[in-house]
């Protein structure tokens, strides 16, 4: 289990934070009706309007406020910022020399949407070719293509399992995987984050208790894991985890919506990665949002795997099909990346964001903060853990031209409330180098630096790792 190192006045000063907020909060609803203002909230930090293409740099769409946040209204006003946030990890959200004119071409021929399930009229000759051209590209005999990324995993999971089966889910698997496990029915048993040792405990008690009160032995089970955890930046430990699905018979279900297309020699993702056969996970999951710059997801797997799905799937049978000018991305950015463009651009941008990436982390680790995830990762988390330096920080960079996102409770746990960093294979070198200027210049200005000389010394607590300097 990955163990998160928090310094101990850090811990204390975010306890303390939390209860001021609980506290001011409680005594702001009480007296409302007699105060006409308060300190204002974050509003300005989230749903910034952008005005561009999620490229290197974005055009940023300012705005104002006259009663602390509750209501913004824009300037009209732009501006121009290194795009820090978005998970447009190989460059292809971007207008592209290859990419673009094979989608305008598309659009001209099939329009904007198909205004279909993909079992009714929504299924074109290119949601034929992509499926074919994905299953190829992860190593898997078929494929099905859905049109959103997250429906991708919560119509999926209910359709492979229900009452009577069992899902064992990492601790930090996304949302969409939640919602799948908890819509399928059936039992849903947490192994603690990343630790192969308790999903072999879980999965041991599991077997030998059976199905709650009849004790019967389970129908399926299911052991879903992510390739890079997108709040942690963390590679899966797939090797253990599928030599353990092995062991005891059960399916291995793994979501590489963060890992295709961006880490890998050839971009296959983890498998590739960690020198994991494809053969031995049972379904691979991915979506199209991120490396490939397009919308939508796929399941691949065996053909009677994938028949199965498009008998039952609800992302399948009920939902609109991906946007043909969607699936044309895709196509194109996937012949990009092997190759088949008569270029070798995609190679040169699996290299530059590996170089980009494993950069930008040093770096930060070198000036003093605490960066969560592993090499090769393009999405680094940088921990800001007291709740007031969420907005500081973000509020700090948006003044330098710095675009980041920045999270707390309860999309993360309490006291780990951080700014994800996702680098890009299209920022240069001089881009990454303005960013850590600022961010060390904002990190010195909010006091996130929490190991600038590197020693660390102190004792646990779950998860964290509380400690003195």
């Amino acid at each position: 289990m990955s163990t998160i190192t928090i310094p101990y006045f850090t811990a204390l000063a975010t306890y303390f934070s939390y209860l001021l907020l609980f506290i001011f909060g409680g005594v702001r609803d009480i007296f409302r009706f007699f105060c006409k203002s308060d300190k204002g909230t974050p509003e300005d930090c989230f749903n910034r309007p952008i005005a561009s293409a999620p490229d290197a740099w974005i055009d940023v769409i300012e705005r104002y406020s006259n009663d602390n946040n509750k209501t913004l209204f824009q300037t009209g006003k732009i501006s121009r910022c290194l795009n820090l946030g978005s998970y447009n990890y190989l460059g292809f959200a971007s207008v592209d020399e290859y990419c673009t004119p094979q989608v305008i071409k598309s659009l001209n021929k099939f329009s904007p949407s198909t205004c279909s399930s993909r079992v009714d009229g929504g299924t074109t000759v290119l949601h034929n070719e992509l499926e074919t051209l994905i299953a190829s590209f992860v190593g898997k005999p078929a494929a099905l293509v859905y049109g959103m990324g997250f429906a991708t995993n919560s119509t999926t999971l209910p359709a492979l399992i229900g009452k009577g089966g069992l899902i064992i889910s990492d601790h930090l698997n996304h949302r969409s995987i939640i919602a799948g496990s908890q819509a399928s029915g059936s039992k849903v048993n947490i192994f603690q984050h990343n630790t192969p040792s308790h999903l072999e405990d879980v999965l041991r008690k599991a077997i030998a208790e059976g199905q709650p009160r009849t004790h019967r032995p389970w129908k399926k089970i299911i052991v879903v894991v992510e390739g890079i955890y997108s709040m942690e930046g963390e590679l899966c430990k797939l090797p253990e985890i599928v030599a353990l699905c092995k062991k005891y018979k059960a399916y291995t279900y793994l979501d590489e919506a963060h890992s295709i297309g961006a880490v890998g020699k050839s971009g296959r993702g983890l498998c590739e990665l960690l020198g994991v056969d494809p053969a031995d996970i049972d379904i691979m999951m991915g979506t199209f949002t991120k490396s490939f710059g397009s919308c939508g997801g796929y399941i691949a797997g065996s053909k009677d795997l994938i028949k199965c799905l498009k008998s039952v799937s609800p992302g399948h049978l009920y939902a609109t099909s991906m946007t043909p000018p969607g699936v044309q991305q895709v196509i194109s950015a996937l012949k990009v990346i092997l190759g088949e463009d008569g270029s070798n651009r995609g190679a040169q941008k699996l290299a530059r964001i590996r170089e980009n990436s494993n950069f930008f982390r040093a770096e930060l680790q070198k000036m003093g903060c605490q960066v969560l995830g592993d090499q090769d990762s393009p999405v680094m988390p940088i921990m800001l853990y007291n709740p007031a330096k969420i907005s500081a920080f973000s509020r700090e960079c948006f003044k330098r031209n710095i675009a980041v996102v920045t999270v707390g409770s309860p999309a993360t746990d309490f006291l780990l409330s951080r700014a994800r960093i996702c680098i890009s294979a299209s920022h240069t070198k001089e881009d990454l180098l303005r960013a850590l200027e600022v961010i060390s210049e904002v990190g010195d200005m909010v006091d996130i630096k929490y190991f600038p000389t590197g020693h660390q010394r102190g004792w646990r607590y779950g998860r964290y790792q509380i400690f003195s300097n």
